[in-house]
């Protein structure tokens, strides 16, 4: 699921095919039948994400702050100052773990999507979902029962919901995290964004997002080109 997840984000960039209605295509069909999650749903939010990235109220990845966590230097001094006391944030290094990570595929998105999807009546991305879960459940239902299969796909989206918060989180939040200020993108782009260690496994692990740096410089290049 978290590879399919890093795929889907190719197809989504429209990265792989030469023409852009191959990559919509076969994006629905990797996020949809592969994953169970609707692909204007991730054009909505990742699309906005990439337009300002780590700019508070306009990337939807920041929209955490102040709720659960204080992001960035300047916006935690603002809530000092407001003496805004939402969650003791002194601590967020150590709940982050517990309620970030676990919590937000199998938790948020899972019945997120389903009201995304229904409320702007994008049936055929309904339709897509439905795939996935109709295969899943005549997969393993003979196998486990119904007991079974609710455990197993709720390990496997935590487990999932922990690989894919680690990964998109580790080269945006040590960044610089503000309001807009109308900086000029390129700039936008280099300040919201850093590198992991290149290696063959870090590749892999994070499907080449410890190459952030380059996606959000070049978002249509294809991944296996971005060391270069």
């Amino acid at each position: 699921q978290a590879q399919a997840g890093w795929l889907q984000h190719d197809f989504g960039h429209l990265s792989v095919f030469s023409k852009s209605k191959w990559n919509h295509w076969v994006h629905k069909f990797v996020i949809g039948h592969l994953k169970g999650a609707p692909a204007s749903w991730w054009n909505h939010l990742h699309f906005q994400h990439h337009a300002k990235p780590n700019c508070f109220r306009k990337d939807p990845d920041v929209n955490m702050h102040p709720l659960f966590f204080a992001l960035g230097k300047t916006l935690s001094v603002e809530l000092g100052v407001q003496k805004k006391k939402f969650m003791p944030y002194n601590h967020q290094h150590k709940y982050f773990f517990l309620i970030g990570p676990p919590a937000l595929v199998p938790l948020y998105f899972q019945w997120y999507i389903f009201y995304f999807v229904i409320q702007r009546k994008q049936w055929v991305d309904l339709a897509w979902m439905l795939t996935f879960y109709i295969r899943f459940f005549l997969t393993y239902l003979p196998l486990l029962g119904v007991k079974g299969i609710l455990g197993l796909h709720l390990l496997v989206r935590f487990i999932e919901s922990n690989w894919f918060v680690w990964i998109t989180q580790m080269n945006h939040i040590p960044m610089h995290i503000d309001y807009d200020k109308n900086v000029d993108w390129f700039s936008t782009q280099l300040q919201a964004t850093c590198n992991v260690h290149q290696s063959l496994f870090n590749d892999w692990f994070s499907g080449h997002l410890n190459f952030q740096i380059e996606h959000h410089l070049f978002p249509t290049m294809p991944r296996h080109n971005y060391w270069k």
